[in-house]
């Protein structure tokens, strides 16, 4: 009992606190049910143990007791505990979203404090932090006290894009959305694109007792909600009907943010008050329903030592099995720490594999030990000495290369790279260039244009083929003629979007904005100029992202290397002259599907080569929000009814500005 204590409490220190992931929810949720057997079995609860308290983020800063205590929620795997719970009471079953707990209150209409749940008394004052986090608004129309309780996440796809632009290593969005809160710069945070999504209305002035329309309120109110299913009258049908709808759109990708479950709560909000407190939760406050997660033995085949961002991982290899439909080679073990942990072994192992949450590759034991795990002396990139830093600081014994210019370093910016949104060459994945680095086909940018000289080694290579080999390298050329905008984009320059890109380039073309970079000056006498200094009279740049940019060119290594990518390209510079003055001084959002233009990014272009702009948020300069669902309370359309703003569909868009 006090080993898995300190297992589970060191978990979840760790889980709430932005560290490294040191087990995954099936393997907390089984130690955790098997500290409450025996508990039950001896008849005695230890001190510390997790059933009897809330899993706390330590975030620095002042302390706040909470109005309303947050207390966890029961949870289960089965579906006739979910009936057994919800008593033919309608129940409403939403996302169990996985970031950090922030309880918000407003008071008069304005935000007056922002608290992170804690341990679910007292929590970490984080208002000042407020106006960088997504669906926080400064002021609403309610003018009484109200508490809100919601989750702060990060997108699968901001995650990514932040990793590929910093550098930076997270193991994933919960981890980089609790570590984001820990840091004092607004600025800083804005950059990790936190959004807070409201799943419950804790207070409100208002006698509403159903939770449907507490949270329809506030829809109204311009918040963006979880996603909900009431279930009026729950049976097995009803219920099962309702998990799977969510279930297929977590296997599908659908969602769009990390969950680790569904939360079950009732539509009648004063009878869920009237439940006892037992352990760490209220009884009848909600019940999280997690997958049951479905496990497969398999032998393992080798352990494989991929190179990528900071560290060297090691990759379990096994023999193929089937897991929630899908066929499974491959799941990463993640650090030193976990195969010691797990016990790994050599080929011969026997391990029980998972799809945790339904997605991810999982090693969760190993049922039969066969011979040791070794653990590589060189780099399997570059061939530099490894070491492994001392893991009393982190907690967790990691595997680096140490060679600073190590390729495999740059493996998430040869993703931004060879992305839509940069070179655009299609049917090269984050794996496949991991592949091409660890074969040392791949160092540096330029290289990906030789990879023709391996097609044959890459038609053979286990998941591709001579088609797959072919597509790849007609893709390869096709991204030889290259937008300016894209090319820049794709260099992984540290703070330059494709917004900042595009905006350097309505100021210089290219070649003159990496001359005024390198320029020492025009006489004896001049000197170069300071980096924040280049560009900063750019609208929206600014001596930051000029510093940036500068310093990126002047970096020679940089420099060399971008000369030798060009011999490869021909980079082309849009007339971005407008074609037209029918959207002249006009700013548009578009959400929603379109159905005249092929995709919005046409419609954009459209509106830009007329002379309009086109933003991603409504606010107070938006002149049209166009829609073709005008009646939508989505979260878009409630801003631009707010604030007075016109929504038109695209038919009546056709009509007033043509297209």
């Amino acid at each position: 009992m006090q080993q898995l204590i300190r297992e589970l409490n060191e978990a979840s220190d760790a889980y709430y606190n932005g560290q490294a992931e040191r087990m995954t929810d099936y393997e907390w949720d089984a130690r955790f049910d098997e500290l409450k057997a025996l508990e039950k079995e001896t008849g005695t609860t230890l001190p510390d143990s997790p059933t009897q308290r809330v899993s706390e983020d330590t975030i620095t800063g002042k302390k706040e007791e909470h109005e309303f205590a947050a207390l966890s929620l029961a949870k289960t795997k089965q579906v006739g505990d979910v009936l057994k719970w919800a008593e033919s009471r309608p129940v409403w079953i939403s996302w169990k979203l996985d970031g950090l707990t922030l309880v918000v209150t407003y008071d008069g209409g304005k935000l007056t404090k922002v608290v992170t749940r804690g341990n679910g008394h007292i929590g970490t004052n984080i208002t000042h932090l407020a106006s960088a986090i997504t669906g926080i608004p400064q002021t609403i129309q309610a003018q009484g006290h109200t508490v809100i309780r919601g989750e702060a996440v990060i997108s699968y796809d901001d995650f990514d894009r932040f990793l590929m632009e910093s550098g930076e290593d997270y193991a994933n969005p919960r981890n980089l959305a609790s570590g984001s809160l820990t840091l004092k710069d607004v600025d800083e945070v804005r950059q990790r694109h936190i959004q807070w999504i409201p799943f419950t209305l804790v207070y409100l002035e208002d006698d509403l007792t159903s939770w449907g329309e507490r949270m329809d309120w506030l829809d109204r109110q311009g918040f963006h909600t979880v996603e909900r299913q009431l279930v009026a009258h729950p049976d097995e049908e009803a219920v099962t009907s309702v998990i799977d709808a969510f279930t297929k759109k977590v296997t599908s990708k659908q969602n769009p943010f990390p969950v680790d479950g569904l939360v079950v709560c009732y539509d009648d909000t004063a009878y869920a008050q009237t439940g006892s407190v037992t352990g760490h939760h209220a009884t009848r406050a909600g019940l999280a329903f997690k997958w049951q997660d479905e496990s497969a033995e398999t032998i393992l085949k080798e352990v494989e030592w991929s190179c990528a961002a900071s560290t060297i991982s090691p990759v379990a290899v096994f023999q193929p099995v089937e897991l929630e439909g899908t066929t499974v080679r491959r799941a990463s073990l993640c650090n030193i720490s976990e195969c010691e942990r797990l016990g790994i072994g050599g080929p011969g192992t026997r391990l029980s594999v998972i799809k945790a949450n339904k997605i991810i590759p999982k090693v969760i034991a190993v049922t039969q030990c066969v011979g040791t795990l070794t653990v590589p002396d060189r780099c399997p990139v570059c061939h530099a000495p490894t070491t492994i830093p001392d893991a009393s600081v982190s907690g967790t014994k990691t595997l680096h290369c140490s060679n600073p210019d190590c390729p495999a370093k740059e493996l998430r910016k040869f993703a931004r790279f060879v992305s839509k949104e940069g070179m655009n060459i299609d049917g090269i994945s984050e794996q496949t260039l991991s592949k091409f680095i660890n074969l040392g086909w791949v160092s540096e940018y330029a290289d990906i244009y030789d990879l023709r000289q391996h097609i044959r080694e890459l038609a053979n290579m286990e998941g591709f083929g001579e088609k797959s080999a072919s597509n790849i390298m007609r893709s390869i050329d096709r991204s030889r003629n290259v937008e300016a905008h894209r090319l820049l984009y794709a260099l992984n320059i540290p703070l330059c979007g494709i917004d900042v890109c595009k905006r350097l380039l309505a100021a210089y073309p290219l070649d003159e904005l990496v001359s005024e970079s390198t320029k020492t000056g025009d006489d004896l006498f001049a000197t170069q100029a300071e980096p924040q200094d280049v560009f900063a009279h750019i609208s929206g740049i600014g001596p930051e992202k000029s510093a940036s940019f500068v310093r990126w060119f002047r970096n020679e290594r940089n420099l060399a290397r971008y000369q030798r990518l060009l011999t490869y390209l021909e980079v082309t510079t849009p007339d971005v002259t407008p074609a037209g003055d029918r959207c002249q001084g006009l700013t548009f959002v578009i959400t929603g599907d379109v159905h005249h233009y092929k995709n919005r990014n046409e419609l954009k272009a459209y509106i830009e080569q007329q002379g309009g702009k086109v933003a991603s948020a409504v606010s107070g300069s938006t002149s049209f929000l166009i829609n073709n669902d005008v009646t939508s309370t989505s979260g878009k359309n409630k801003k631009a009814q707010q604030l007075g703003i016109p929504i038109i569909s695209e038919d009546v868009f056709l009509e007033r500005f043509g297209g």
